[in-house]
């Protein structure tokens, strides 16, 4: 029998192919050699399932932003949360969380009442993401608001930057990312306290 971990890894999997019909917890637990009933076992349902794929994921990227160089300067730091979300946002956890968020629903109504685990593993993120953005530039005494306007545009930003990359473009990405990474920094230095 599969392990919970497996199990995980193994919808991590089929979620990052990006193939639409991927996003079936039936689907998944046949691909990984398991019944629907033993995936209700260990998540409950669907949502529950959902939920755990998106917290195995970010549990496994939890280190990513884990240390700031407290010696560094604004525009380095600005310049490795850019950097790191540009090369992660390709990866297969990455993929696999964008195939799934372009299944659920969109109106945050809809994805509280339908899936609430998933709902609140997903704003969880948010709140996490915005407080360490906000440790990232404490010691810089940088304008708390001004990071909660970067922590909550660059993920987007860096989306569209990463599409870019996998459509193929004609833009210069590496001269997109150190002008984005000039705008940030010259938006907090400006704020600065």
């Amino acid at each position: 029998m599969a392990t919970r971990e497996a199990m995980l890894n193994g919808a991590v999997e089929a979620l990052a192919t990006g193939d639409p019909a991927a996003v079936s917890a039936n689907r998944i637990a046949k691909q990984i050699g398991v019944t629907w009933g033993t995936v209700q076992y260990q998540f409950g349902d669907a949502d529950g399932f959902w939920a755990a794929v998106l917290h195995h994921t970010a549990e496994r990227r939890a280190g990513l932003f884990a240390s700031t160089d407290s010696g560094a300067p604004l525009r380095a730091r600005v310049a490795g949360i850019v950097d790191t979300l540009f090369s992660g946002l390709d990866a297969p956890d990455s993929r696999a969380i964008e195939n799934l968020r372009a299944a659920l629903p969109r109106n945050p109504d809809d994805l509280d009442r339908l899936y609430p685990a998933t709902a609140a593993e997903l704003r969880s993120w948010g709140q996490s993401w915005n407080e360490t953005c906000q440790k990232a530039f404490a010691d810089l005494h940088v304008n708390p608001v001004r990071v909660h306007h970067v922590a909550a545009f660059i993920p987007g930003a860096m989306r569209g930057l990463v599409s870019e990359k996998q459509l193929g473009s004609y833009a210069d990405l590496d001269e997109a990312r150190e002008g984005l990474t000039n705008a940030i920094a010259a938006y907090l230095n400006e704020g600065s306290t």
